[in-house]
């Protein structure tokens, strides 16, 4: 009960839908630096984990002692929105479901789809269930990324694994024609799923870019928790 609970209170269950959350090859969480990627695809993660599944997180910007941190805390966020949960109780579902997480950090120099493909294989050669989506967060679409994605895309296909970029835009740069950002308007086709995270006032707003029919909803998120709030 306690799981379902907190899937319910995620960010994610309102915005993308949790049987959206792996639905298709890509997904993307877009916005301006520190506006909170990573914290919103952490939360992506957290669903996965308490539906039992495991997740594979990659990063190329953070340590992973950086980024289980942030899994922690937004793991409390959740809790702290449900209200009051027996601490011990809340300890022990933790215990039981941060195991399912698997973490590597690379930098962009060190960044290696062979490398990810290899780890996948073991999990295969150990019989051991492989991660449902996978969160590469810090790869540059600034740059030309389509040898990347192109090498991506085999792995969702081997693996069946979902994979869910931070993409950074800048606050300087025009929405393209379809509202998208460039980084997102260049691969858009490769995407099937994109979120825009952006400041409106003392909030951010979660804006579904791209989800099938269900474009343009917008959600109201706390910047210290990316916990969803009414609109006033």
């Amino acid at each position: 009960m306690l799981k379902k609970d907190l899937i319910l209170k995620s960010p994610v269950s309102k915005t993308i839908g949790i049987e959206n959350v792996k639905d298709g090859k890509f997904g993307a969480v877009l916005s301006r630096a520190g506006v909170g990627k990573t914290s919103f695809l952490v939360q992506i993660a957290l669903t996965q984990l308490l539906s039992d599944e495991k997740i594979l997180h990659v990063s190329l910007d953070d340590p992973m002692d950086k980024i289980n941190l942030r899994y922690k805390e937004g793991y409390t966020n959740i809790i702290d929105s449900v209200g009051y949960i027996d601490p011990q109780k809340a300890l022990r579902l933790w215990e039981d479901i941060r195991t399912n997480k698997v973490g590597i950090s690379y930098n962009e120099s060190t960044f290696d789809t062979e490398k990810i493909r290899d780890y996948l294989k073991s999990f295969k050669k150990a019989d051991l269930t492989l991660p449902s989506i996978m969160i590469i967060d810090g790869l540059n679409f600034d740059n030309d990324v389509s040898t990347i994605l192109e090498d991506l895309q085999k792995l969702n296909q081997e693996f069946s694994v979902f994979i869910w970029f931070s993409m950074k835009n800048h606050r300087e740069e025009q929405l393209c024609e379809d509202g998208f950002p460039i980084q997102l308007e260049t691969y858009k086709d490769k995407f099937d799923k994109a979120v825009l995270l952006q400041p409106v006032e003392d909030k951010i707003e979660a804006v579904i870019l791209k989800d099938g029919d269900r474009t343009d909803h917008r959600h109201l998120l706390d910047p210290a928790t990316m916990m969803i709030v009414e609109y006033a």
